[in-house]
């Protein structure tokens, strides 16, 4: 298996949205609730959107042609943190390549990124536990911590 990293380019925001897609139906079908109202057609538009803009990026991990995983990114400040750190905004691996190494070298990978930005440190919040209590374990052995808390959020967007 030959697998590659890239950096994404706006050029890739439809790939980089299916896989999005694809992690947010996995989450919902796991836990058997609608977290997200997502589709992919908007998403890759809102991809392409924050990649052009410098707001957002991601780094892709491909296997042969075909790609096998991504994580997005995005740099923000934090006081408690001394200042800039990057955060995991979507991080997936398509199930036929988990447990394959790829997950841990695309977690270096944004490590890397991170570092040659100077953040102090990355952060991500895990989809809801129990159901994903595997992925809590895969991101503990790879270096990351719990910090504690539950990602909450009040959505401010109104329809119509």
């Amino acid at each position: 298996m030959k697998l590659e990293f890239i950096q994404a380019t706006p050029d890739h925001a439809e790939i980089i949205g299916s896989l999005v897609v694809q992690l947010t139906q996995e989450i919902c079908a796991r836990t058997h609730a609608q977290h997200f109202d997502i589709d992919l057609a908007g998403t890759v538009q809102c991809c392409e959107a924050l990649l052009s803009a410098g707001h957002y990026a991601a780094i892709i991990g491909w296997s042969d042609d075909i790609p096998v995983a991504v994580s997005t990114i995005t740099e923000t400040y934090a006081l408690y943190a001394g200042g800039k750190i990057g955060v995991i905004q979507e991080f997936y691996v398509i199930p036929e390549f988990r447990c394959s190494g790829v997950g841990t070298l695309l977690i270096e990978q944004v490590r890397i990124y991170g570092q040659q930005r100077a953040w102090s440190c990355i952060e991500l919040c895990t989809p809801p536990l129990p159901e994903f209590e595997r992925t809590l374990s895969f991101y503990q052995h790879n270096g990351l911590i719990p910090v504690g808390g539950r990602k909450m959020r009040q959505n401010l967007a109104t329809n119509g």
